[in-house]
């Protein structure tokens, strides 16, 4: 979990996980260009709409804007250099 400016982990093995310290990374760079706290109101206004969509909280979860994006590009350990500036946008699907 992404808390700005620390990535949280449940177990200590998983630091070595590149892919998941990656996609937390992603986070850390969506809560930074969203001054943090927009971040997190975007994030739990986007999540109560598709729950109210779809209906469950896993596909609520897994369809979040930042959620998608950092998904995407987990396994891409060079993505945050090249990524563009609110990248998310693009993963934006309420309708």
């Amino acid at each position: 979990m992404a808390l700005f400016p620390f990535i949280l982990i449940k177990h200590a093995h998983l630091k070595e996980n590149r892919a998941l310290i990656n996609h937390e990374k992603i986070h850390l760079r969506q809560q930074l260009e969203m001054l943090i706290v927009f971040f997190y109101l975007w994030y739990l206004l986007e999540f109560l709409f598709l729950l109210i969509k779809y209906k469950n909280h896993r596909e609520a979860y897994e369809n979040i804007s930042f959620e998608r994006e950092a998904y995407a590009h987990e396994h891409d350990l060079g993505y945050l250099k090249k990524r563009p500036f609110w990248n998310f946008r693009k993963y934006i699907q309420l309708f």
